[in-house]
């Protein structure tokens, strides 16, 4: 048992040395001696009530300690989870769905950790305590106390399954909804452009009443349970005041081990009664605490399984940049969906150090995926990958990736100042050090770009051509440790004139490293010392011809 749920715990037992003090003063009081008999059970009472309200308050303290621990742990260990998994995992839960589950659905734990699980203990050990002690005195009290609190239980265990899957569907329809407003936010120039806002908004709107209806039916359920519980130990109370009165009248001798109840021993287990179903009744006001904190639990829980995990997340990387620039060979490398497409298959060739490649194909052919497994973002399971010797896997793909430096189709770019956009948390990444990297992306003669100016969330205050040099700058800022550059459609959307720049930065930044880039441009291809072809045989003819006519 927790500390603090065993300081609530006995401030519930406290009550029956209360009730015991109360009981005695009254008798005293009954066989005529007045308030002396009164004084020293009411010094007791008080004595008795502060160590109650201590010690409930110092195991309410700590229970809350320890449940914000215990969630900060949780919320770590799903952080590090959520990170460990590979960025092109198709199952990766989307940003709004990930952000509910740390944020929203995480704190629903909080009320089962500090309310629901010391209401669990307190369920354990007060009853049978108070029953023991009636017992002592009645047995027919004892029954009746017995009878009615395993009704209890019974009938809230049968809500309560319902209450659970209730609490399950609210959370999912609430990550939903949440998944799908960022979405849309993050796209509201797009739902502007195309009409589309009016349609968002009605479907945002039914998201709404669909989660509030789902709230409404977790309500009912928790007001049922409640009146539940109040049923039964309002009938309980009552069978044994009923019992008691008519015991003390005369009108039924029975129940008693010593013949007859005198008026201290009655009023004990009448002030006894309700305090047995207290803890009870304090479990059913908590019962949707139970219900939402085990959906939040099984949900954390799952979201971590079945995940395409991310070679070397959880490996230190120690590697520092070699001599050469690394050689990268391939062979028989396969992959495939979960579905069982193929997307790769039979992949086998050499990189050279510092030569420069092109992965040249149709859209769909896999440049992408290579250029992932290349980079240990996805787990390699069939063929093989070594990069300067070095096979590619779970215990060397932190290290393998320490010498690699990534340029994805969209680079994201954060709210924050240019600096802190190319340094991207690197300690090493000193202000000069930044503006030599801007330099070296040709964004020198870009008002937006200088350190210390600051940036809209999404690249908001660039172009798109001077978001992807920002990128190439965060390459370029790593270029004693970064030897082997994996791009992927450094050109695509861009204009021709814009298209140029970036293929010149990017061609400069390259020098005396290996770079692996992913195109469809003819023109990039032809800057590059060799073209791998990926897809069919008639696309790749074209292309090769479109290649040749730019040269």
């Amino acid at each position: 048992m927790p500390s603090g749920a065993g300081l609530q715990v006995l401030a519930s037992l406290l009550w029956i040395g209360q009730a015991a003090l109360i009981a005695i003063a009254v008798q005293g009081m009954s066989d005529g001696r007045g308030l002396d008999a009164a004084w020293a059970p009411a010094g007791g009472v008080l004595a008795l009530g502060l160590m109650r309200a201590v010690c409930d308050a110092m195991g309410a303290r700590r229970v809350f300690d320890q449940a914000r621990a215990l969630l900060s742990q949780l919320r770590t260990e799903l952080a590090v989870g959520l990170a460990s998994r590979s960025p092109l995992d198709r199952a990766r839960p989307a940003s709004g769905a990930a952000a509910s589950l740390v944020a929203e659905q995480a704190d629903a734990l909080l009320p089962y950790l500090t309310r629901y699980q010391p209401a669990q203990w307190k369920v354990k050990l007060v009853p049978l305590s108070i029953l023991a002690c009636v017992l002592w005195f009645s047995w027919t009290a004892a029954l009746v106390l017995a009878v009615a609190a395993p009704l209890i239980p019974m009938f809230m265990a049968i809500v309560g399954w319902r209450a659970k899957a209730a609490s399950e569907a609210q959370m999912l329809e609430q990550g939903g909804m949440n998944a799908f407003l960022l979405d849309r936010l993050r796209g509201l120039a797009s739902l502007r452009a195309l009409g589309a806002v009016d349609a968002t908004a009605l479907r945002l709107r039914a998201s709404a009443a669909a989660l509030q209806a789902r709230t409404m039916a977790v309500l009912r359920i928790a007001f049922l349970s409640s009146a539940v519980l109040e049923l039964f130990a309002a009938l309980g109370v009552a069978m044994v005041a009923v019992y008691v009165g008519f015991h003390l009248l005369g009108q039924l001798g029975f129940g008693a081990w010593h013949g007859q109840l005198d008026l201290g021993e009655g009023l004990f287990i009448l002030l006894l009664a309700p305090a047995f179903f207290e803890p009870l009744r304090e479990l059913s006001a908590v019962w949707h605490d139970r219900a939402a904190g085990e959906a939040a639990l099984e949900a954390v829980t799952q979201s971590t399984q079945g995940a395409e995990p991310l070679p070397g997340a959880t490996q230190a990387p120690s590697a520092q940049r070699g001599r050469l620039p690394p050689a990268v060979a391939l062979r028989q490398l396969r992959l495939a969906h979960r579905d069982g497409a193929a997307v790769l298959s039979d992949v086998s060739f050499d990189i050279a150090p510092g030569e420069h490649v092109a992965l040249f194909g149709p859209s769909g052919c896999g440049k992408s995926s290579l250029l992932a497994l290349i980079a240990g973002l996805m787990p390699v399971r069939e063929g093989r990958i070594e990069i300067g010797g070095v096979a590619m896997n779970g215990d060397s793909a932190a290290q393998l990736r320490r010498r690699m430096a990534w340029l994805g189709q969209r680079p994201h770019v954060f709210a924050g100042t240019v600096q802190a956009n190319v340094a991207l948390a690197d300690p090493r990444a000193t202000r000069s050090r930044v503006r030599d990297a801007i330099r070296d992306a040709g964004l020198q003669r870009v008002d937006r770009a200088h350190p210390a100016a600051t940036l809209g969330e999404g690249g908001m205050g660039l172009s798109g051509g001077e978001a992807l040099r920002l990128a190439l700058a965060r390459l370029s800022v790593r270029a004693d440790e970064a030897d082997l550059l994996l791009v992927d459609e450094p050109t695509a959307h861009l204009d021709a004139e814009t298209a140029r720049q970036v293929t010149e930065a990017l061609v400069k930044l390259a020098q005396g490293r290996t770079l692996v880039v992913a195109t469809h441009d003819p023109k990039l291809t032809a800057r590059m010392d060799r073209v791998i072809h990926l897809g069919a045989a008639d696309a790749l003819e074209q292309k090769q011809e479109a290649a040749r006519a730019v040269a």
